[in-house]
């Protein structure tokens, strides 16, 4: 969302919530939040640029014309900001439960243009792989590992600072007054992505028991079962309740390979094997840095440029993903993603 402007974001939110409005209601509302009053014209090309952007359609003619939001769900625009003002037990949560019709209802988050647009920026990344010597290479695949398993297991609560991670990735040296438990996360983050590098072409075509193999790396000796859970499981911040049923689980995961492996889009592929595996919770734990894994995995496959997720915040990271939760909108988490991508191409592999 970060290529609309606040104005539009209100837009959209009044549309959103009030399904069927004309453009004198969108102008009457958004003048009633601006210091200076609206032309009428100015509204229209805001509209125009939401419609453009698929994000609204228009229905009706002439004085009959009214707005409404988007088909696509995974698109709702919700304020992060404002949508988690409130605790969970006040949001208005669309969905308290696992939706079983989320495969169906995805229909795509990139338009022509946004493809176009990543694709350019992944062609640096490539072209630098081309010149960059062997030596430099390893540096930077070095200093990308080392900053993924950071950020990855500092969203996970791990208390290991960045230079804390690197000493004890380049010199198995744990960091004084950590746990034991907080080192063998890093550790066993840094076995799973180096076997992703390792393994590039194994991960073009994903299938659940890959997912389940890099699992085990992840959780191996952290005191979690491997394979597919048996038990419920809770999610700290939310109402929302993941599958319980063991067969329901596997047969969700399914699902969500075969929708990944079906998108065509590398970054869908990639912000879906992120969100769905997360929204899925097939494990008793680490499921994020699963999903995490795996989304570099699917880039790394394909020729695309991997994340470290080095610049986002903790808690916007879990704002995103709890907006997925809970009502299966992917648009925030998008918005981040593209921000991480761009950020992992300005930032590594450059000779």
């Amino acid at each position: 969302m970060g290529n609309l402007s606040s104005r539009q974001k209100l837009i959209l939110q009044f549309i959103q919530n009030n399904k069927g409005v004309s453009t004198k209601e969108i102008l009457s509302e958004i003048n009633k939040q601006n210091e200076k009053e609206l032309r009428r014209l100015t509204i229209i090309r805001d509209l125009d640029i939401l419609l453009q952007k698929g994000f609204i359609f228009r229905s009706g003619q002439g004085r009959g014309v009214r707005y409404l939001p988007g088909e696509n769900q995974w698109l709702h625009y919700f304020d992060p900001q404002n949508y988690f003002e409130t605790g969970p037990d006040e949001r208005k949560i669309r969905f308290e439960n696992f939706n079983f019709d989320i495969f169906e209802s995805y229909k795509f988050l990139f338009n022509k243009n946004e493809k176009e647009e990543l694709k350019k920026l992944n062609s640096k990344y490539q072209k630098r792989l081309v010149d960059i010597l062997p030596v430099i290479f390893q540096k930077e695949t070095e200093r990308l590992t080392i900053e993924f398993v950071w950020k990855s297991s500092h969203i996970e609560g791990n208390t290991y600072s960045l230079l804390d991670t690197e000493f004890l990735i380049k010199e198995n040296r744990e960091a004084p007054g950590h746990s034991k438990f907080e080192a063998m996360m890093i550790l066993n983050q840094k076995r799973a992505i180096d076997y992703v590098f390792a393994n590039k072409k194994e991960f073009k075509v994903l299938d659940v028991d890959k997912i389940i193999n890099l699992h085990a790396m992840i959780i191996k000796e952290l005191g979690v079962g491997e394979g597919i859970r048996k038990k419920l499981v809770g999610i700290t911040g939310t109402k929302y309740r993941p599958i319980s049923i063991h067969q329901k689980l596997a047969e969700a995961l399914d699902e969500a390979v075969e929708l990944i492996n079906k998108t065509s889009s590398v970054f869908e592929k990639a912000i879906l094997t992120n969100l769905l595996i997360a929204y899925i919770q097939p494990f008793n734990d680490g499921n994020k840095r699963t999903s995490r894994m795996v989304g570099n995995a699917v880039l790394l496959a394909h020729g695309y440029c991997p994340l470290s997720f080095r610049s986002i915040g903790d808690y916007e990271y879990k704002k995103a993903v709890l907006l997925f939760y809970e009502q299966n909108s992917a648009l925030y988490f998008k918005e981040l993603f593209v921000e991480q991508f761009k950020f992992a191409v300005d930032n590594y592999f450059r000779v």
